[in-house]
């Protein structure tokens, strides 16, 4: 049988949005899990990232929440910052025509702003452990109508140590509450932690192996250490790829990579943890817009990075944990498309390599470098290739981004208008209806209200001479 979105009797509010997002056929995860999630099962979901999961929990959980309620009714807790704000950008796009509002809270950004957001109409709360708990102790996130909880990435927030944190969130936590756990292994404390929070959790496992290799050309090569970077210079010279990740040990090799990689006029950008979040989000804003080709990072790139059409993952310098190696050749082959991951090898890393070999199943071909003849002959296309701007990815969100307008209203709670208020009003006008309306925020003295459908300019127009619950606002287009 054919499987399709349509298949799990979803609104169509979703469908457009899985339409226009270009989900077409749901994946493996997809398939097990949403018909699952829908009966509100709890689920444990052995899966590697890459297989689609965030929409496995994000499309049940848009369909589930009620726009009405303004206290969050799902928590999602990830490890890392750059994940928060991945999922919720999943989220806000997939729940986009039901006006899903998707709030992320993370350490290292002012709690006072975020406390002001959650006061505000949240649906989904996406956090990192730390600031969530930090946010439950100081009574600034509602728990009172959380139905839905996710843990993703769990083995992750095991190896970085929130595992603690974790649990004193789920304490803290409605019992009658559905619960989804997403993990790539499940070591000894993930499984207490399912034994001990869920109810009776349906267990999904989503063959790992056949992700790994089947999309992927893997190879090493085996170098000296002071050798690497001639090596990276004739490979990247031969692979010529469109878009790299390479991947190195540690922030300080990553810096020293960079400024190599720099001065040898590579458009080249750089990722760790040792970087102010702003700078972070930056950097793979401009890598996904395809404004530079090369990307050095650490593992911490390895994580919630969701970028279509990276050509070559390289491993610079070899993972110490064999589940790093899975995690960083799955950022190249998504969606479908298939992806080169070489690895350096160093004489001394024989057992590393026999580790993650033993781990995903297969044993890893040995290549030899390049020779000098394929070099030569690369040569010329690779200069060529670096001078050119690589071509500006049109992100499939952004043409279900292009139809909609950011309107700006001068009132808000202290004028006791509310979302419903907006929707009412702005329904009336004429060629507009509640369809046309997305994300409403409310704050103090101000709102804005996103216009989908291209029918911005004509909402503006006409709200320019409307009152809003018989108060005249001042309205105009948001600043981006």
């Amino acid at each position: 049988m054919n499987v399709d979105f349509k298949n799990y009797g979803l609104s169509e509010d979703l469908l457009k949005a899985l339409s226009g997002l270009a989900y077409d056929t749901p994946t493996e995860v997809q398939d097990q899990v949403i018909p699952q999630a829908l009966m509100n099962k709890d689920l444990v979901v052995k899966s590697q990232t890459g297989s689609g999961k965030t929409a496995s929990f994000g499309i049940p959980i848009c369909e589930k929440v009620l726009w009405e309620e303004n206290k969050p009714q799902a928590l999602i807790l990830t490890p890392t910052r750059e994940l928060a704000a991945q999922i919720k950008e999943d989220i806000t796009n997939i729940g986009r025509f039901k006006r899903i509002k998707a709030t992320a809270v993370y350490g290292k950004q002012p709690f006072q702003r975020q406390k002001l957001e959650l006061k505000q109409k949240s649906h989904v709360v996406v956090g990192t452990p730390g600031r969530v708990l930090d946010h439950l102790e100081k009574g600034t996130l509602s728990t009172q109508k959380l139905d839905y909880l996710v843990i993703d990435e769990a083995d992750e927030m095991l190896n970085m140590g929130f595992i603690d944190q974790v649990e004193a969130i789920i304490q803290k936590l409605p019992k009658d509450r559905a619960t989804y756990l997403f993990s790539a292994t499940l070591p000894e404390d993930i499984e207490a932690l399912s034994r001990n929070y869920m109810r009776q959790p349906l267990h999904i496992e989503i063959e790992a192996t056949r992700m790994t290799t089947d999309n992927i050309d893997h190879s090493y090569i085996e170098v000296l250490e002071e050798d690497k970077l001639s090596l990276l210079k004739d490979i990247t010279t031969v692979e010529n790829p469109d878009r790299c990740i390479i991947f190195c040990r540690t922030q300080e090799h990553v810096n020293q990579l960079m400024d190599e990689l720099d001065r040898l006029h590579y458009p080249v950008d750089k990722l760790h943890g040792g970087m102010v979040q702003e700078d972070r989000f930056e950097v793979m804003d401009d890598f996904k817009e395809g404004k530079f080709r090369y990307l050095v990072a650490t593992d911490v790139a390895a994580r919630g990075i969701d970028v279509e059409n990276i050509t070559h993952v390289i491993n610079y310098d070899m993972p110490l944990e064999k589940e790093s190696y899975v995690h960083r050749t799955g950022r190249t082959a998504r969606a479908g498309k298939s992806g080169i991951a070489i690895s350096f090898v160093t004489p001394s890393e024989g057992e590393v390599l026999e580790n993650i070999q033993d781990y995903i199943g297969f044993s890893i071909p040995k290549v030899t470098p390049p020779s000098n003849e394929a070099i030569a002959k690369a040569s010329d296309d690779f200069k060529k290739k670096l001078d050119q701007k690589p071509a500006i990815e049109k992100d499939r969100k952004a043409h279900l981004n292009k139809d909609i307008m950011k309107l700006y209203f001068n009132g808000g709670k202290k004028k006791k208008i509310r979302a419903v208020d907006f929707v009412g009003t702005i329904s009336n006008i004429e060629g507009v209806s509640a369809d046309d309306i997305g994300i409403i925020t409310i704050q103090e003295n101000l709102s804005y209200v996103e216009i989908l459908n291209g029918k911005g300019p004509r909402v503006l127009q006409a709200m320019k001479n409307t009152t809003v619950k018989g108060k005249k606002l001042k309205v105009h287009e948001a600043r981006k």
